[in-house]
């Protein structure tokens, strides 16, 4: 699966250093699968939750961090929607939030 944006990741974990390992873990877990469904998403990571709209959110550092990205199946695509910190996460729709470059 292709993912947009390991530089949103990167710029990320420059702010958050403790994120960087578990960040790139799960760049590298999405990466190197294809996925068809949410279900098939949420069972790679045990931690993450389907929350509609094509989207799913992760739990980063044991749940410090939160990352939602949407999925295009049918393209083998992963979109960075969201990083940031559970605080910041409380205060967002996760459902139509979109990353801002």
């Amino acid at each position: 699966m292709r993912i947009h944006a390991l530089k949103t990741l990167k710029n990320f974990w420059v702010n958050y250093p403790d994120s960087e390992p578990n960040l790139r873990y799960w760049y590298g877990k999405i990466e190197s699968n294809n996925y068809s469904t949410p279900q098939s998403v949420v069972a790679d990571f045990k931690d993450a939750d389907y929350v509609g709209n094509e989207r799913v959110v992760f739990n980063i550092c044991r749940n410090k961090y939160r990352l939602v990205a949407a999925f295009n199946y049918d393209f083998q695509l992963c979109f960075v929607k969201f990083i940031g910190t559970h605080k910041e996460y409380d205060k967002i729709n996760v459902k139509t939030i979109e990353h801002s470059s």
